[in-house]
């Protein structure tokens, strides 16, 4: 026989809700084959099958705290309040920028870009600081791209450049490029071969079937021998010198590259961010597009922010370029270096500052941070930052992915659906954005009245 509950004993046992094919918003991979167990009377989520560490940390460590819905200089205010001041302050500001969104959903994102048309400020995303050099080089050079799912199902000769996925992306491997089988690639990781170039051996090594080690600030220059040698011409005799690889190790990853089925090159942060910068992404674009004259290549960035690549989609189809973008003058402009937020706050331009998902105040230059603590700040965040303490206007907000839904594109550019695991009692970045952008257009209307 069955044993009988009593009500008492239902008490005792959680509420508890199983959230199938949810989306872990950590890094890039947006891995959405996440299954979730909520304790809905803890708002908490107690499992996260299928997530690697860092997913398993995202989700489990979440929960609801107790703090106040807004603040305005450290004073808890009703939301409406804290609304009006925000949009007060961009109002009155001057030279209004706007930073972070890539730990937003891009319906959120899309209003951030809506309120910097209308006051005429500057909206940049981290990918200034991370991988803006790439963005440049698209646009200089082109990208021959692909799916992760294209890579899964067809890639027999997989490279990273410049990155380390077993720690900053664990999935990376096992769910798209090492060790899944795919429909042309049914052995897995025995049907592919694995390159690792980097100037030292990371926690990444290990799985690589071959690690080439080139000289710290030296990328540029290998990646132009191997497109010298893809094209058939002569290179310098010195190379091994001047990169630390030997010519018959890159004669051989020539060989190698040339006749490979389906080849994709991932690049990081590595290759970015070091001496070269743009260049050295355009290069590595460039290569891409040299192997394709022998067989099928593709390149692709590892993205860092859960929807670092939606910011970039969606400021991109809104004003025509991805980061750094200027509304100054009633139009869009870009100009890495001019309108991006490291720069413009380290020269003191701007006046008044929206920071969305970011903590600049934690990890931005000491000159960015220091005029950053002399202009008006309204940061809206999932957990109280550095930033959001020093704001004049703080938003506590409710977290995309665990408590909200909306959109977020994956690193290859696929738009993803989120799957919210419980409520929040914090609004969402999408619902105080449309608040300022709704009070930002009275004051502009009233504006024009008062001068008309």
């Amino acid at each position: 026989m069955s044993e009988t509950k009593t009500p008492e004993a239902e008490k005792d046992e959680p509420n508890i809700r199983i959230v199938e094919d949810a989306t872990c918003t950590f890094c890039g991979c947006v891995c959405d084959d996440m299954e979730l167990t909520v304790d809905l009377d803890a708002n908490r989520i107690t499992k996260a099958k299928n997530a690697c560490v860092l997913g398993r940390a995202w989700f489990l460590q979440h929960g609801i705290e107790d703090h106040p819905q807004a603040m305005i200089e450290g004073r808890e205010v009703p939301l409406e309040e804290a609304m009006d001041e925000a949009a007060r302050i961009l109002h009155e500001a001057k030279f209004p920028i706007t930073y972070g969104l890539s730990d937003s959903p891009c319906e959120a994102q899309r209003v951030a870009v809506a309120i910097n048309d209308l006051v005429r400020g500057n909206i940049d995303t981290t990918t200034s600081v991370c991988h803006g050099p790439s963005g440049i080089a698209f646009q200089g050079v082109g990208e021959s791209t692909s799916t992760l799912g294209e890579v899964k199902n067809r890639a027999d000769l997989v490279i990273y450049w410049g990155g380390n996925p077993a720690e900053s992306h664990p999935r990376h491997f096992t769910r798209y490029t090492v060790t899944p089988k795919g429909r042309y690639i049914p052995n897995g990781k025995k049907d592919r071969y694995v390159v690792l170039i980097d100037v030292r051996k990371t926690p990444s090594a290990p799985v690589a079937d071959q690690l080439i080690r080139v000289k710290p600030g030296r990328d540029f220059e290998l990646l132009w021998a191997l497109r010298a040698l893809v094209r058939g011409r002569d290179i310098d005799p010195d190379i091994e010198e001047i990169t630390g690889v030997s010519r018959e190790v890159l004669d051989e990853l020539v060989e190698r590259m040339k006749n490979c089925n389906f080849g994709v090159l991932f690049f990081g942060m590595g290759l970015t961010m070091t001496r070269g910068r743009h260049f050295n992404s355009g290069a590595l674009l460039a290569l891409a597009t040299d192997l394709n004259k022998h067989t099928h290549f593709v390149a692709k960035p590892v993205r860092g922010h859960g929807n670092v690549t939606g910011a970039d989609n969606v400021v991109s189809w809104q004003t025509g370029y991805p980061f750094g973008v200027n509304f100054h003058r009633g139009y869009p402009r870009f100009n890495p270096g001019e309108y991006t937020t490291v720069d413009l706050l380290a020269r003191g331009d701007a006046d008044a500052a929206l920071m969305i998902a970011t903590d600049p105040a934690s990890n931005f230059p000491k000159h960015a941070i220091e005029h950053l603590k002399k202009i008006p700040v309204i940061s809206l965040d999932a957990k109280p930052t550095y930033t959001s303490r020093q704001a004049r206007v703080a938003f506590m907000v409710a977290t995309y992915g665990i408590n909200t839904g909306g959109t977020v594109y994956r690193m290859d550019d696929v738009p993803i659906t989120l799957r919210p695991a419980f409520d929040s009692p914090f609004p969402t970045d999408e619902e105080v954005l449309t608040g300022i952008h709704t009070r930002l257009k009275k004051l502009r209307a009233n504006g024009r009245k008062k001068a008309a």
